[in-house]
């Protein structure tokens, strides 16, 4: 799929009648493909949340995470600039929103590490620990 929308750039019309919107569709969905996947091999596990309990270096990923979200700003606007002629139209949209994005983790995870405790504990989710949206039913099942 990513082939497909960086070098081929084949893609049928679809039903919105739009060649480059078929493509786009395609290149996101490669996307999210190769997200899930670098999650699984990541930690081990299923899921599409990279919960801060599951970093081993949550201060330094922090960091790295910081640089990456620095750098795809920056890619950002090469793409949306000087690069705007070779590049989709909503390219350089698309990276500011991810680099935002990896800031916005960043700043939450030193925000979370300022809390009161510096275990990991202190940076679970509100609802009493639990780590997934599927567990808030548990919790007030245990909270009763």
């Amino acid at each position: 799929m990513m082939l497909d929308t960086l070098l081929i750039g084949f893609a049928p019309a679809g039903p919105w009648d739009s060649e480059s919107f078929t493509l786009g569709v395609i290149g996101l969905t490669g996307m999210v493909l190769l997200y899930v996947a670098w999650y699984r091999m990541t930690f081990k596990r299923k899921g599409l949340v990279p919960w801060l309990d599951l970093w081993e270096d949550p201060p330094g990923s922090s960091r790295k995470i910081l640089v990456a979200g620095v750098a795809t700003i920056a890619l950002a606007w090469v793409s949306g600039n000087p690069m705007q002629e070779h590049m989709p139209d909503p390219a350089g949209l698309i990276l500011m929103l991810l680099g935002l994005l990896m800031i916005w983790i960043c700043g939450r995870t030193r925000l979370a590490r300022l809390g009161k405790s510096s275990s990991l504990a202190s940076l679970q989710l509100p609802w009493h620990g639990c780590r997934a949206i599927r567990c808030r039913s548990i919790c007030r099942t245990q909270q009763a």
